[in-house]
């Protein structure tokens, strides 16, 4: 059987979106956690599903070029160009804003050189993290997000 390069690619991202968890939508974790090097984790205490959802988006697209967005989801609103989206995006991955656990094997896969800064507050439990598409664990967690952050490139 004979298969084309682009076929191949999606089966090999989706089998490393599967090992990653980046596909298993996730909710809120229940404790606090930390961050490695190229991320940090959100930290606090347990939130409640009707606490104030206030979050900072900074994405870089790899030139340089940053565009920042506010974005606000008790009422839905901010600067963000799909507040709808991004709210939902966040509420259906919340875990993608977790850092990839340490000793998680990540194929070493370079999708793009653009990374997004996430700071603010979800569902009143604080967030700081960065992402990123610098391997497929990374990617994941970055295309869960989406339209929190822009598809990207690749």
């Amino acid at each position: 059987m004979r298969l084309r390069l682009g076929t191949l690619l999606t089966i090999s991202l989706v089998l490393v979106t599967a090992a990653c968890g980046g596909g298993s939508g996730g909710g809120p974790s229940d404790g606090p956690t930390t961050g490695g090097p190229t991320s940090s984790g959100p930290t606090s205490a347990a939130a409640t599903p009707t606490s104030a959802s206030q979050l900072t988006i900074t994405v870089d697209d790899g030139t340089g070029k940053t565009t920042r967005w506010t974005l606000t989801c008790d009422p839905v609103g901010g600067t963000h160009p799909d507040p709808e989206g991004a709210c939902a995006a966040v509420d259906g991955h919340r875990s993608a804003l977790d850092p990839v656990p340490d000793g998680r094997a990540c194929a070493q896969v370079y999708s793009g050189p653009e990374r997004a800064e996430i700071t603010g507050t979800w569902r009143g439990k604080k967030i700081s993290t960065t992402l990123s598409r610098n391997d497929a664990c990374q990617t994941a967690r970055w295309n869960a997000l989406v339209p929190l952050v822009p598809p990207g490139d690749s």
